[in-house]
């Protein structure tokens, strides 16, 4: 008999073994499956959820079959911890491992309204923008200029939702003191900022941020970003070089920055400096007699006067040998390494085309032809100008 109990009890033993192990690869199998949603929705993770929190929202909205399973496949991923706050986009059909892997992984948000404070070389401007889940794609709400516009009711309406993401935008070429003044602006930031970075120190590019995060806090992060930039780039640098520092490298970063809208021009923009100064030129560029005049504190609204060409400051590379003593703006990646490993040509000249780039030469007699084609499609498109105006 006991013989008889303790069979049956092994035989009982292997079945539940196999329900189990079925049981786990079904589970599996939910987790990895494409999921139940029909159409893609937007998913908020409020700072501080709980995994149990969040796989019920799930599970009402349809967006996962099942939330038990949801929940111990975050556990199985040791990922049950790593919930990050945002608002997110739920794709349609979007399997369990593909949700977790999304609210868990970047912490960057992917859906809802995206608030972002953009600082130009001329303005600031916020844009208010909406993710259309049937497009996957932002369109605009309201804009406003920033210090200047009266606040729209429809940024009002949503400055306070906690999914809004915030975003800082700082364009290429902008000084440093463009940036303190603009982010005094921003009304979802707090902290003061009594002082203006060194010039070139602030790196361009995209910044999200918190509502309430410090001003201070940014800058910090915008510097060690801008010396990890210079920093990797000096370490690759061409054979060479006219300068001997990574600080020289960036000053002529922001030459380069500010000469070129065209990214494809920067290597040969660069490599007329670099030429220029290796036969002991002077670098003669507009921008830095610009800097000399406004010290980076704003445009300067107009042409150069030929008394500006000659007066004497120390970034008036008309006047002086060399670089300039300080960047004048602070260059993107792309200008310093341009600055580090210009293209190798023998051109000493370049001005604009009329295309929006620029004409480059190797002799002054090509750079004169140059220039005189240039002068043509100024009297142009002067002329073009007044017929439009006397049009009107």
């Amino acid at each position: 008999m006991w013989k008889s109990i303790a069979s049956n009890a092994l035989t009982l033993f292997i079945v539940i073994l196999i329900a189990m192990a079925a049981m786990v690869a079904w589970g599996r199998n939910e987790f990895v499956a494409p999921g139940p949603l029909a159409g893609a929705i937007c998913l908020e993770v409020e700072r501080g959820a709980s995994l149990s929190s969040v796989s019920r929202n799930l599970e009402e909205r349809g967006a996962i079959s099942d939330a038990r399973i949801f929940r111990i496949g975050a556990e199985y991923s040791d990922r049950a911890d790593d919930l990050k706050f945002g608002s997110y986009m739920v794709p349609e059909g979007a399997s369990m491992s593909e949700v977790l892997q999304a609210i868990t992984s970047s912490g960057r948000s992917t859906c809802g309204r995206d608030l972002n404070f953009r600082i130009g070389i001329n303005s600031a401007d916020v844009v208010l923008s909406e993710l259309d889940l049937a497009t996957n794609s932002y369109s605009e709400v309201t804009r406003f200029d920033a210090g200047v516009d009266p606040l729209p009711p429809e940024y009002l309406e949503v400055s306070d939702d906690p999914a809004l993401v915030f975003r800082i935008t700082v364009a290429e070429g902008v000084t440093s003191w463009q940036i303190v003044d603009a982010l005094k602006k921003a009304d979802f930031l707090q902290g003061s900022l009594e002082t203006v970075p060194p010039e070139g120190s602030l790196a361009p590019g995209g910044y999200e941020v918190e509502r309430g995060a410090e001003r201070g806090g940014l800058i910090t992060a915008m510097t060690e970003k801008q010396a990890a930039v210079l920093a990797e780039a000096w370490a690759a640098r061409a054979e060479g070089l006219p300068y001997d520092t990574p600080e020289e490298a960036l000053i002529m970063a922001s030459i380069i920055e500010k000469e070129t809208a065209v990214a494809e021009e920067r290597g040969q923009v660069a490599s007329v400096f670099v030429n220029r100064m290796q036969q002991g030129m002077r670098l003669q560029t507009d921008p830095t007699v610009i800097y000399g005049i406004t010290k980076g504190e704003g445009v300067l609204g107009r042409g150069l006067r030929q008394s500006e060409l000659r007066r004497e400051t120390p970034w008036n590379t008309y006047v002086i040998d060399g670089l300039p003593p300080t960047p004048i703006a602070n260059p993107g990646a792309e200008a310093i390494r341009a600055a580090v490993n210009p293209d190798t040509t023998d051109y000493l000249f370049f001005v604009a085309d009329g295309t929006g780039g620029h004409a480059f030469a190797e002799t002054l007699a090509e750079h004169n032809e140059n220039v005189a084609r240039w002068r043509e499609i100024e009297a142009q498109q002067g002329a073009e100008g007044e017929t439009g105006v006397q049009g009107e």
